[in-house]
């Protein structure tokens, strides 16, 4: 029996509101589901596993209907699917009044159901959040039914706002895979309990791969494989710099990393180092290089702090160096911004 499990792919999200690729970026995370169920009908799995969060809110009707058109195009796939702390259950919700296909089945109780799935020989176990937060670790104390086949849990959570999971517990339910959503990032306690992580990074915290868990149970031997599939990644560029830096030479190091990297992935620039006390840094510059969701600059002048203090000997400027220049980071930064301010405006004495 073979599965694709994926989670979080919060559709209707805006990853970077305010940029000028956030609309793109909301129609991605939509291409990329579409894509996704492409591959399903290629590859026919028996299930597709979807761990909560499908939406990034309450989805409207018409959303629904292009998801449920989606998955009428993967009739010989059994498409089995919770709501997350983002698209939980309220009374009025269209998932509980949306003619799904027959293909589709939520578990939409706020108490834990199961369902039968004949031809993959599976019983598959979930319930839905019906409101944002669950702080009882209810999977703890969860465990699969007696009759043969495979047992899967399909569950969401992870944190003490979340369903609260202990590792050791989950791992001694019984179950023979249990499909993991609401961390992002995938991750896994075991080969047979996965994180599939969000189908697209989802903001600047969202680092490293995303995508989803191919998988198969072969005599109730779980096998499985995180596939990457995001189309964009964001990646830090930890850019070091030098008293010999200049504006124009960090734009250039800048840009040639972005082109190793990829043009299409979202950077955070992070600038380190001693830099040259004259040279300024443009930020608006550096985000014009490419997408550019955050540029921080944690470099220091290189000021001589004895030559300075010997310079200015019995001024206001050697006071201020000797008070600080033994003190910790916050102190290290007052004086960097201290000496900047009182050499530049000439208030030495």
């Amino acid at each position: 029996m073979d599965f694709i499990h994926i989670a979080d792919v919060h559709l209707g999200a805006s990853p970077d509101a305010g940029f000028p690729w956030n609309a793109q970026r909301t129609r991605e995370i939509w291409d990329s589901f579409k894509k996704l169920v492409e591959l399903v009908r290629r590859e026919r799995p028996k299930l597709l596993l979807i761990a909560g969060d499908l939406f990034h809110r309450q989805p409207l009707g018409r959303e629904l209907k292009e998801v449920n058109y989606l998955f009428s195009t993967i009739p010989d796939t059994q498409v089995v699917l919770i709501a997350g702390n983002h698209d939980y259950i309220r009374p009025d919700s269209w998932y509980l009044r949306y003619p799904w296909e027959k293909n589709v089945t939520g578990l939409w109780e706020e108490r834990t159901q199961r369902i039968y799935i004949p031809q993959a020989d599976t019983w598959v176990y979930g319930f839905s959040y019906h409101g944002r937060e669950i702080t009882e670790a209810r999977y703890d104390s969860l465990r699969p039914g007696p009759e043969p086949g495979t047992h899967i849990l399909l569950a969401h959570g992870g944190d003490e706002k979340h369903v609260p999971i202990q590792k050791e517990k989950l791992a001694a339910s019984g179950f023979d895979y249990i499909a993991l959503g609401h961390i992002h990032r995938p991750g896994q306690m075991g080969e047979q309990i996965r994180y599939a992580g969000a189908l697209e990074p989802l903001d600047r915290n969202d680092r490293g791969p995303h995508g989803f868990v191919r998988g198969s149970v072969e005599n109730r031997q779980v096998y499985t494989k995180f596939v990457p599939w995001a189309c964009r990644s964001y990646i830090l560029l930890e850019i070091p710099v030098t008293p010999k830096t200049t504006c124009f030479s960090l734009e250039e190091e800048i840009g040639n990393r972005m082109e190793e990297e990829g043009r299409e992935n979202l950077f955070l620039v992070a600038l380190k180092g001693k830099r040259d006390p004259q040279i300024r840094f443009d930020e608006e510059r550096i985000s014009s290089l490419g997408n550019v969701v955050e540029m921080v600059d944690h470099t220091r002048p290189d000021y001589d702090l004895e030559q300075l203090e010997d310079q200015y000997r019995g001024s206001l400027v050697a006071e201020f160096i000797r008070r600080l220049k033994s003190g910790g980071e916050l102190e290290q930064k007052a004086l960097d911004y201290g000496l900047d301010a009182l050499l530049e405006t000439g208030k030495r004495s």
